[in-house]
């Protein structure tokens, strides 16, 4: 991958397809909620109308999920994109699934999901990561030791070191109480039980373990 360091911005991804311009990178983020996609260009900018999401289909099973991302992209791919990008919320290797706690179902582990939207889509180019990292290569400033926190259905999390992505450390289920990890303690579903109120004082606790943590 070539990268301006400055602005960190992609302009070509290297694949087995060879070295191709990236103009248009179909984006998908897939959550425990909602599926997302956008057509963007090389500097991150989204193509004007060309967005769209879905309810996460339940049981989120990996069929199921593949047939809600195909139908909610079809109408963005009438112009084909150069590469495909996909967050995914959980461990990523390789472009393969190894677990999908927000999904609810065992079938996700090892499973090609990078793959299988490729080839519907007529052997794209793609990657897939964790989404909170790949949130984080947005965000970060690529100087010294960084994390990034994702909220949203459960707590993502990301580390980098002078802007390269550190391992994965799936620290959202690690035990942030007694009996409640990251994601209990301050996911969606903690935020509605609790009210913004008290959710707010948890997320200032967790920020500041984390602080700890990190450094």
């Amino acid at each position: 991958m070539h990268t301006d360091s400055k602005t960190k911005r992609k302009t070509h991804i290297t694949t087995e397809h060879g070295d191709i311009k990236a103009e248009r990178i179909l984006a998908i983020d897939i959550g425990g909620t909602g599926l997302k996609a956008a057509v963007i260009s090389a500097n991150g900018e989204m193509k004007s109308g060309e967005s769209g999401r879905v309810d996460t289909p339940h049981p989120a099973t990996p069929d199921a999920v593949v047939e809600a991302l195909i139908t909610l992209i079809e109408p963005l791919v009438k112009t084909p994109p150069t590469h495909i990008s996909i967050g995914f919320p959980g461990v990523v290797r390789d472009n393969v699934v190894r677990t999908a706690p927000n999904l609810g179902t065992e079938d996700w582990r090892g499973f090609p999901l990078a793959k299988a939207i490729a080839d519907r889509l007529g052997s794209v180019p793609v990657r897939m990561i964790n989404d909170a990292e790949m949130q984080g290569l947005a965000a970060i400033e690529g100087r010294g030791i960084e994390m990034v926190l994702t909220l949203g259905t459960g707590a993502g999390t990301a580390f980098f070191r002078d802007g390269e992505l550190m391992p994965h450390l799936e620290l959202s289920h690690h035990l942030i109480t007694k009996d409640k990890d990251y994601d209990q303690y301050i996911g969606n579903a903690a935020k509605q039980k609790i009210g913004k109120k008290r959710w707010n004082k948890r997320v200032e606790r967790v920020l500041g373990v984390l602080a700890v943590v990190v450094n």
